[in-house]
C-alpha cells in the first residue's frame, strides 16, 4: 500500500517512520527546502537557536514513539533542567519552580506562606487525574464522536472537573493570584488562554513536576536531524520544495495529490499542515468549511550574544503585575499590552555548542494576538522596548551584548502557513478539544487522514507524536 504525506513537520515525519515500520511505502511532500516545520533552527555566524518549541515535556512519551519508529534512544540525549524555571516579578521578587518537592515546599513557604498544603493537595489530585485522563483522552481517537460521550467518559469528565477552565480549577487550590498564574500559564505552551482552556490542560503544569522539564542536547530541532536520518535508512522518499496544490478528490474518495510537478496517486493521503489550511487544497464545493479559533501568536526575538549570562536560568518568566490583563489583551482585546509577561530561553547556560566560544544565544517570546488586529510595521520599536525591559529586570547590558537579532511576528508565521499566524495550531478551547477537535480521520472522504498540532489530541511535540501513533492505528484499523 502506498501513502502520500502532505507536509514534513514532526507529525508527518514520525507518521512516515511509523507507517514504514508497518510495511507501507511512504512518500513525503514538503513545500519548504527542509523538513521539520515549526521544529527548526535559526542559524547565523556560527550561532544556532531553536526557532519554535523550547521546553521539552513528557520525555518518556517522546522515547516511546522513537522506539516505535525504530530509533535507538541513545541518538536523542536529554538533560533534565532543574530548577524548572524562575518567575521574576516587577518588584524584584522571584519564585523558583523545581521538581524537587521538598525544595518546592520550602520555596512556596518562603514566597507564599500558608500555601504548602494546597500545593500537596494539588499534586496528589493531579497525579490521579493525569493517569486517568491520559488513558481516556490522549491515547484514543474520537473519529466516531459517540466514542467520546460514553457513560464512563462522562463520569470521568465530571470527576476531572473538565467543565472548569484551567484558571478556575487552579483557583480552587491556591489563594495567591501569583501562585494561580504559576500553575495556569502553561496553557500558553499550546497557545491557549488560561481562563478559557478546559481543565484537562491542568495536566500540563502537573507534568512539569512529575516528569520534569528537559533539554535535548544540541537543541530541540536536532530531533529533526535524527528523524531525517532514519527516513533515509527506511527508504522513505522525501520530496522537498514540492508544494501540494490540490488533493485529488473523486466523489467521496481521495486518490492522491497534485503538486507543481504533476499528479501523484496514493492508496491513502495524510495531511500534515495547519489543519484549517486544508480547505485551500479541496476544490469540492461540498467540503466542510468550518471556522476555527486560532491559538495565540508570538512575538519572537532570536539573538546572538557576545556573552553568556551565568546568573540566568535556562528558562525564565518575567511576570507582570497583572497577568490576567495581558491575557485579555492577547485573547480578547487583540492589542499589544503595556505590561507584557516575557519568556526567555538561554540554553547557552548548559550547551556551549550553540555559539562560538564565550558567546551565547537568547530566545525571547512575548504572547501576542494572532490574526490581523495588529499591524507589525513597527516591530523593531516593540522589540527595542522588550530589550529595555529585560535589561532592567535580568539581562544587564543586553542591548550592547547583541551581535545580531531576528524578529518574527504572527504575520511572518502566517506567511509560513500557520493559521492566522497562531503559533500552536487551533486554540485549545472547549469546543476545539477532545471529540470537538479535528480527528485523524477528519472528513468522510475515504483514504484522507490528518496529523499535527491542530488535530486531536493537540499541540506540543510529544502530543503531536501521540497523534501520529493514533493515525497509524486508524489506518491499520480499516
Amino acid at each position: 500500500m502506498t501513502i502520500g504525506i502532505v507536509g514534513g513537520g514532526i507529525g508527518g515525519m514520525l507518521s512516515a517512520l511509523l507507517l514504514s515500520q508497518k510495511g507501507y511505502k511512504v512518500d513525503i511532500h514538503e513545500k519548504a527546502s527542509s523538513l521539520g516545520g515549526r521544529l527548526a533552527f535559526i542559524e547565523k555566524d556560527g550561532f544556532k537557536i531553536d526557532k519554535g518549541p523550547t521546553i521539552v515535556l513528557l520525555p518518556e512519551m517522546i522515547y516511546e514513539f522513537l522506539d516505535k519508529a525504530g530509533i535507538p534512544r541513545e541518538e536523542v540525549q536529554m538533560v533534565r533542567c532543574d530548577p524548572l524555571y524562575r518567575m521574576i516579578y516587577p518588584n524584584g521578587e522571584t519564585f523558583t519552580k523545581t521538581s524537587d518537592i521538598d525544595k518546592q515546599l520550602k520555596e512556596i513557604n518562603r514566597m507564599f506562606p500558608g500555601e504548602k498544603q494546597n500545593f500537596l493537595s494539588y499534586i496528589e489530585d493531579m497525579r490521579e487525574r493525569f493517569i486517568k485522563g491520559k488513558a481516556a483522552f490522549l491515547e484514543r481517537s474520537f473519529v466516531n464522536r459517540k466514542d467520546f460521550f460514553t457513560p464512563s467518559n462522562i463520569k470521568l469528565l465530571l470527576e476531572l472537573k473538565a467543565y472548569q477552565s484551567v484558571q478556575s480549577q487552579v483557583s480552587d487550590y491556591f489563594t495567591d493570584e501569583r501562585l494561580q498564574d504559576a500553575f495556569s500559564l502553561q496553557t500558553l505552551y499550546i497557545g491557549g488562554n488560561p481562563s478559557a482552556s478546559p481543565a484537562l490542560y491542568s495536566l500540563v503544569p502537573f507534568s512539569e513536576y512529575e516528569h520534569g522539564i528537559w533539554y535535548i542536547k544540541g537543541g530541540y530541532a536536532s530531533l529533526i536531524t535524527v528523524l531525517e536520518k532514519h527516513l533515509h535508512l527506511q527508504n522513505i522518499s522525501v520530496h522537498l520544495e514540492s508544494n501540494v496544490e490540490e488533493l485529488l478528490i473523486d466523489g467521496d474518495v481521495c486518490k492522491g495529490i497534485r503538486t507543481s510537478s504533476g499528479e501523484h496517486y496514493y492508496d491513502k493521503v495524510v495531511y500534515n499542515g495547519d489543519f484549517p489550511m486544508i480547505k485551500h487544497l479541496i476544490k469540492d464545493v461540498k467540503a466542510p468549511r468550518k471556522k476555527y479559533k486560532a491559538s495565540s501568536g508570538c512575538l519572537l526575538l532570536y539573538m546572538g550574544l557576545d556573552r553568556v549570562y551565568e546568573n540566568a536560568d535556562v528558562h525564565q518568566f518575567f511576570m507582570t503585575d497583572n497577568f490576567s490583563s495581558h491575557m485579555k489583551d492577547v485573547f480578547q482585546s487583540g492589542k499589544l499590552t503595556d505590561q507584557p509577561a516575557i519568556y526567555t530561553f538561554h540554553p547557552s547556560r548548559i550547551d556551549e555548542t550553540l555559539a562560538p566560544p564565550g558567546k551565547g544565544v537568547l530566545y525571547v517570546l512575548i504572547p501576542v494576538p494572532s490574526g490581523e488586529s495588529i499591524q507589525w510595521d513597527e516591530k523593531e520599536h516593540v522589540a527595542s522596548r522588550m530589550i529595555e525591559l529585560l535589561e532592567s529586570r535580568g539581562f544587564p547590558g543586553l542591548r550592547e551584548a547583541i551581535e545580531w537579532m531576528e524578529i518574527r511576528t504572527p504575520a511572518d508565521a502566517e506567511v509560513e502557513g500557520l493559521y492566522k499566524g497562531g503559533s500552536f495550531g487551533i486554540a485549545p478551547t472547549l469546543t476545539q478539544s477532545g471529540a470537538f477537535r479535528p480527528q485523524v480521520k477528519p472528513f468522510k472522504y475515504e483514504n484522507l487522514y490528518a496529523v499535527g498540532a491542530s488535530i486531536h489530541p493537540g499541540g506540543g511535540i510529544p502530543i503531536v507524536m501521540q497523534g501520529a501513533d493514533l493515525l497509524v492505528k486508524e489506518i491499520e484499523r480499516v
